[in-house]
């Protein structure tokens, strides 16, 4: 049987040789666990973290190795029982806007397509892809605001933890969205929703949804 320090060793010669393969065969990584040393070429990603150099397990789980583009790994600890779809380029999400600031807007990916997430990814979305017109005269918040729900296509490029998104499209964008009384507003163009108790309007890149049952030509 394969102890923890032999399951180490099998890792660091993995890593040394740049082959995902040679790692250790897939088997439950304690919590709390030191895996590696945290360098430019081993960073820590999805069920890990980083402390005083060097990477830890977040939670028991398997052990894996994500390639990155230019050298070296993204280290991950995913747990046996946890969902197995995951965002792919080109998917229409449905998320969560969390926080916005002047450049982008931090979601949480809810459904990918018609399937309920268990647990929900970080997207992010920029600015440059709220919109696929006039992109140097689009503003976060008038775009979208804390508590929308959206309709986004993932992008192809995507960082450690997080899935950039775009709404850079006409049927993509916010779906729904409340006003601060939490009273649900309702879209009156592509660019402005309205309460309808108080008959505010306020500024969103708002998602065109054709209904099911309408035939376009």
């Amino acid at each position: 049987m394969k102890t923890k320090l032999q399951s180490y060793k099998s890792f660091k010669i993995a890593v040394d040789v740049g082959n995902k393969d040679n790692i250790i065969k897939p088997e439950l990584w304690p919590e709390g666990l030191r895996i590696c040393a945290a360098d430019n070429k081993h960073v820590a990603g999805k069920g890990t973290y980083e402390r005083q150099g060097y990477i830890y397990s977040t939670l028991a789980g398997i052990l894996h190795l994500v390639k990155q583009k230019e050298e070296g790994f993204v280290i991950e600890v995913h747990s046996s029982n946890e969902q197995s779809v995951v965002p792919v380029p080109g998917n229409i999400v449905t998320a969560k806007v969390m926080t916005i600031n002047l450049r982008m807007a931090i979601c949480q990916i809810r459904c990918i397509g018609d399937t309920v997430l268990s647990q929900p990814y970080r997207g992010i979305l920029r600015r440059e892809d709220i919109r696929a017109t006039e992109k140097d005269k689009v503003e976060v918040y008038n775009s979208v605001r804390p508590g929308d729900i959206i309709l986004a296509r993932v992008l192809p490029v995507n960082e450690v933890q997080s899935y950039q998104l775009s709404t850079a499209e006409n049927e993509l964008g916010v779906v729904i969205a409340h006003t601060s009384a939490g009273v649900p507003m309702i879209p009156i163009s592509w660019d402005q929703m309205q309460c309808p108790k108080t008959y505010v309007k306020e500024n969103r890149k708002v998602a065109k949804i054709v209904p099911e049952d309408i035939v376009v030509d």
